[in-house]
């Protein structure tokens, strides 16, 4: 046998021991973030498609997050049916400022929301520079 760690065979995890290796609330609500902070530069720069695919992933973030932490589970429900739903209608009509009005509206309520949970020294605001990964325009 090696004594290589790597070729050593691990017990089985209980289904506890699985969930605490979950990335926990603050993970994935920083995913949330970036992705957020990613859509609305995108829709600025008139590529709609990849600010839609930014709000798709807010969506299936915060889907993840209602199933691993289900007290937050209707509040995120609300959120998708009242704000994000409003914010992929604007992006799929390629409608700058109907986006722009449902992005302002939908990161109020999330702001509200962290408020709700006690957490009001968390206040999201979209960050003065686009991020500088990716090609957020679309070629004109």
């Amino acid at each position: 046998m090696s004594d290589d760690p790597q070729s050593k065979p691990f017990p089985p995890l209980s289904l506890e021991e699985v969930a605490q290796l979950l990335p926990g609330t603050g993970e994935i609500m920083a995913s949330v973030g970036i992705a957020w902070w990613k859509c609305a530069y995108a829709a600025r720069g008139g590529n709609w498609e990849l600010a839609a695919y930014f709000a798709r992933r807010v969506r299936g973030l915060q889907r993840k997050l209602a199933r691993t932490r289900p007290k937050y589970a209707d509040d995120l429900v609300a959120f998708e049916t009242e704000h994000l739903t409003a914010v992929l209608t604007a992006l799929g009509a390629h409608n700058g400022p109907a986006f722009e009005r449902a992005y302002a509206s939908a990161t109020d309520a999330a702001n509200e929301l962290h408020v709700k949970w006690a957490k009001p020294y968390i206040r999201w605001v979209l960050p003065d520079e686009p991020p500088k990964d990716l090609d957020l325009e679309l070629d004109r």
